[in-house]
């Protein structure tokens, strides 16, 4: 076997390991979100005041981690490509220290602050106790972060995985008991006090989660220091040995254009939910859509307003769940892009980082698109199953559905312009788009007409510039080669009749069996079928791309047996 093929199967044995974690922690989380959406007393308004507290915790968490991983996995794996497994460590090491400060003055700023942050950063006073709640989980994920990093950059998956996947479990747990138990509560002067200290409860399980994978990952480098130790003393590199202070300032240098992108991101949340607040006041002023009290509905006054502002960002979240889960299935080709690209630049070895763009940019066009077409048509009997309580927003879904096409491809161009050492480059193009879609969000939020539908809808104008400015930077680093039959019109094809089919079965099979649960189970799962032959009719996949996917050898010998290849 050539170095070339075990190089391309190393890597998506690595893709592997992160997209089963990503797909099981999204899943997970999404099983748990739509639990205490339908509990009694949380709704869509326990879910605005949760969104809304966890967007600005994702704001300081990117300012203070998320760069991380992806930072250490990067200079980790250039200093073991050239043998320099010392200075690896010693990058390990200076994180450890430096990131944990860092953590710690945003968590303290995070719970001191919060009351501010709800009141005036987000207009959602009954945000405050959920900002309290996840303050402290900064830092145990700033830790966390680094020593992902550490064992991403020497090709070591698991770590990751196995801590996010412990981290989600752990999160589904006791966010589904917290709830539980808080709704059996029956001290609640108000409705919506109840609802803000539900969605508080389901974050303070967030933190506990937190602080248990950070201990797991304690556990694994341990167990492995040893081993790690012998590796430093026999590396035959020569070392120069840098100040702290000096390799602090080299590791800020890749985290900080790294974690812009991320920052940017949790930023345009923050514009979505306080301009949603700000733009359903104005819109509805004078009147908000007809459910509560006539004189609620007829003379608002802010509480009223404030409520029915929370409401409406319910919704939204409601379908950024289901965003989440398809996401999650691409987003490891995101994580491992970084650390194989930067390793194989490192040596000199353009083709083969070329070869790894074009791949994963068409697996995650193979993955996204049906995920598309499958919103779209099934947008509503999927709501209609998942939040039986609370069914109303599904095309919110449909409209978001859009965006996901191209926020998929920015996660993958993302980390391939990370590995190529354009590190601004994807946060220049977000935040250009960041830009247009804050302006859009004041023009179409404020019409009563558009309302809540105008932030997925500058959502998606967000997304395709950032997509052009990214997609144009990339080809210019790296020569990607995407054949526009092969990378869009077949899997388009392929998308559209499988989603078409879909709608159809599941029509007939409600006019047979009058089951909203098995006519959609059982046109997913014909769907699926469906959308798996029709690749193989259109010979979308070559013969050495197959064999690049998990167990991809046995299935090509499975294809050829049955000559379908």
């Amino acid at each position: 076997m050539n170095t070339g093929k075990e190089s391309k199967q190393s890597f998506m044995k690595n893709v592997s390991i992160i997209l089963f974690a990503q797909f099981a922690v999204k899943l997970l989380g999404m099983v748990y979100r739509l639990v205490i959406t339908n509990v009694n007393g949380f709704g869509n308004e326990g879910n605005g005041y949760y969104s809304a507290g966890f967007n600005v915790y994702t704001l300081l968490l990117a300012l203070s981690s998320v760069g991380i991983p992806n930072a250490i996995s990067k200079m980790t794996s250039e200093r073991i490509a050239v043998g320099d497994e010392r200075g690896a460590n010693r990058i390990f090491k200076t994180a450890l220290v430096l990131f944990s400060v860092i953590g710690i003055i945003c968590s303290a700023a995070m719970f001191f602050g919060a009351g501010w942050i709800a009141e005036y950063g987000i207009a959602m006073p009954g945000a405050k106790y959920v900002l309290m709640a996840l303050s402290p989980s900064i830092l145990f994920v700033c830790v966390s972060s680094v020593i992902r990093g550490y064992f991403n950059g020497m090709k070591n998956m698991t770590a990751t995985a196995t801590s996010q996947i412990l981290e989600q479990i752990f999160k589904c747990v006791f966010t589904i008991g917290i709830v539980l138990i808080m709704a059996g509560l029956t001290f609640y002067p108000t409705d919506d006090l109840k609802a803000q200290l539900l969605a508080a409860g389901a974050n303070l399980a967030t933190t506990i989660a937190t602080v248990l994978s950070f201990l797991y990952l304690l556990v694994f480098y341990m167990r492995r220091k040893n081993a790690i130790t012998a590796s430093i003393n026999k590396s035959a590199a020569d070392t120069i040995e840098k100040s702290f202070m000096s390799v602090c300032k080299s590791i800020l240098l890749v985290s900080i254009p790294i974690s812009l992108g991320s920052i940017i991101s949790a930023i345009n949340r923050i514009v979505d939910t306080a301009t949603i607040t700000r733009g359903i006041r104005i819109a509805f002023a004078d009147m908000i859509p007809a459910h509560g009290s006539s004189a609620a509905v007829l003379n608002p006054s802010l509480e009223v307003l404030n409520e029915e502002a929370a409401r409406l960002s319910g919704m939204l979240g409601k379908s950024d769940n289901l965003i989440n889960l398809p996401i999650a299935l691409n987003i490891a080709f995101a994580t491992v892009l970084v650390p194989s690209i930067a390793g194989e630049l490192a040596v000199g070895n353009k083709e083969a980082a070329s070869s790894k763009v074009s791949f994963s940019l068409l697996i995650s066009i193979l993955i996204i698109f049906p995920c598309v077409a499958g919103y779209l048509m099934l947008g509503q009997p999927i709501y209609k199953l998942l939040y039986p309580s609370v069914p109303d927003g599904y095309k919110l879904l449909q409209l978001s559905a859009i965006s996901l096409i191209f926020i998929a491809l920015n996660q993958t161009i993302s980390g391939s312009l990370q590995g190529c050492g354009k590190i601004y480059a994807p946060a220049t193009g977000l935040f250009i788009g960041c830009i247009a879609k804050f302006i859009l969000n004041i023009i179409l939020i404020r019409r009563p007409s558009i309302n809540i539908y105008g932030a997925p809808i500058s959502s998606i104008v967000c997304q395709v510039i950032s997509f052009a400015y990214g997609f144009t930077v990339l080809r210019r680093s790296v020569p990607v080669t995407m054949n526009k039959t092969k990378y869009i019109i077949k899997p388009a094809a392929c998308s559209i009749i499988m989603g078409v089919a879909a709608f159809a079965v599941y029509k007939l099979l409600m006019c047979l069996l009058h089951s909203n649960t098995i006519a959609l189970l059982l046109s997913i799962a014909v769907a699926a079928v469906i959308y798996i032959l029709l690749l193989l009719v259109m010979r979308i996949l070559n013969e050495d791309e197959i064999s690049q996917l998990p167990a991809g050898d046995r299935l090509l010998g499975i294809l050829k047996r049955f000559r379908l290849i």
